[in-house]
């Protein structure tokens, strides 16, 4: 497996990469933002963005639209902080903001845990591929659906 290196970040750290990522591009990190991006990192599941709206909303004790839930996740995965689940509809932080590559996406098919793992050369022959048949600015989607060791 050809990795690619980067530094995975948890707890404070993780939120300081994110904001540092996000306001590198021009963006700002409001109170909703990190709110949203707190609550994104303390999932290991993919989560929606129902319930993470629904989590803001018991919080805050008023109501949390997931329009703005999704409007906000949707910037995150634009600025590399957050990756779309595509096969769940939801959505993960991502533990190296600011680091740009593709990754393969691992999802319990039981517990619903989601981890990833870089190897270059599959991502990068995917890109070559869709290159070959004539599109451009190809993005890798790659999910893999098992049981992870704690479930198998």
């Amino acid at each position: 497996m050809t990795a690619h290196a980067h530094r995975e970040h948890a707890g404070d750290a993780l939120v300081d990469a994110a904001r540092d990522a996000l306001e590198s591009k021009g963006e700002r990190w409001t109170g909703m933002r990190a709110e949203v991006f707190d609550e994104l990192a303390s999932h290991t599941a993919p989560a929606s963005a129902y319930d993470i709206a629904d989590n803001l909303s018991a919080r805050r004790g008023s109501r949390v639209a997931a329009n703005s839930v999704y409007r906000i996740l949707d910037l995150f995965v634009r600025n590399n902080l957050a990756n779309r689940i595509e096969s769940a509809n939801a959505f993960l932080v991502n533990t190296h903001p600011g680091c740009r590559h593709d990754c393969i996406f691992l999802i319990c098919d039981d517990c619903g845990k989601a981890s990833h793992i870089d190897d270059d050369a599959v991502t990068g022959a995917l890109r070559a591929a869709g290159r070959s048949a004539g599109y451009s600015d190809v993005k890798p989607v790659v999910e893999l659906r098992g049981l992870c060791s704690d479930c198998a």
